[in-house]
């Protein structure tokens, strides 16, 4: 047992952090949590965990860096080539083929669990390329991150985070910047940025995709069965759903359909192939 975290503390904070988010953390998950509180000690200037523990269940804006602390922003532009191969080669152009005919020629998408805005950032330079003329699209990324959407929001990349960019998107949507590349405000205009916890309803409704790539791996059962009953919820009749690539609905509950595409597997709603 630690020194610093006793048995009892680790399963109040464990439990605190799976009612306010849905993240669940096991027993060799520990350590991790063990070292985001002792940051979190530090910088509230408290000496025992107790004391934090009460500080956070007074003060929701401490709960909020706390849930921050915990979460992993690991991401990367156009990361998983074969979910951008069909996102461009079958889900695109699936959608052009049932809209061209009607007035609604918005696709609208959420990158849900955006970290500091890699995945909505390809999407929509994947768009400013796919969609023909009389298309529009909008782009929500969210995040439990404050300080992750507010990279995100500010487009800015250091030359070590633009790995994966295809140089002619380089040059076509970003401005050389210091020792970086600022996206431009011709790409950031299509997407908003926003907190939100996966725990709660979106509000949103007649989605066309939703991405949330490695963020269910952070999450029990019940907790993944809540969210992807959510994202049903907010996803317009014929949609799709993308997850991360060692993520499954296998053995769940759920009414969306497994599509094999040819680069990737992923789910529908309302589609039959």
């Amino acid at each position: 047992m630690s020194e610093f975290l006793s048995d009892s503390d680790f399963e109040r904070f464990r439990t605190l952090i799976y009612d306010e988010s849905g993240i669940h953390f096991s027993e060799s998950n520990r350590t991790i949590l063990e070292s985001r509180l002792k940051e979190r000690l530090r910088a509230a200037k408290l000496e025992t965990v107790g004391a934090y523990y009460d500080h956070v269940k007074r003060n929701q804006e401490e709960l909020k860096v706390l849930l921050d602390a915990v979460t992993t922003n690991l991401t990367r532009f156009f990361r998983n080539a074969a979910h951008w191969q069909t996102f461009e080669n079958y889900v695109v152009p699936q959608i052009v083929e049932r809209r061209k005919a009607g007035s609604d020629r918005t696709v609208r998408i959420w990158s849900a669990g955006c970290s500091t805005g890699e995945e909505p950032y390809t999407i929509a330079m994947e768009l400013l390329e796919l969609l023909p003329t009389g298309f529009k699209f909008e782009i929500l990324a969210s995040d439990l991150s404050l300080k992750s959407l507010m990279v995100g929001q500010q487009g800015y990349y250091p030359d070590t985070r633009i790995n994966g960019i295809p140089d002619r998107f380089l040059a076509k949507y970003f401005d050389r910047k210091d020792a970086g590349y600022q996206v431009k405000d011709s790409v950031k205009q299509y997407i908003k940025f926003d907190y939100h916890n996966l725990k709660n309803d979106s509000g949103k409704r007649n989605l066309d995709v939703v991405f949330c790539r490695n963020v269910l791996i952070y999450f029990d059962e019940p907790a993944q069965k809540a969210v992807i009953d959510r994202f049903w919820d907010a996803m317009g009749p014929t949609s799709y759903l993308f997850i991360g690539h060692s993520e499954s609905l296998f053995g769940m509950e759920t009414q969306f359909k497994f599509l094999k595409t040819d680069w990737a597997c992923i789910y529908g709603k309302g589609v039959t192939s």
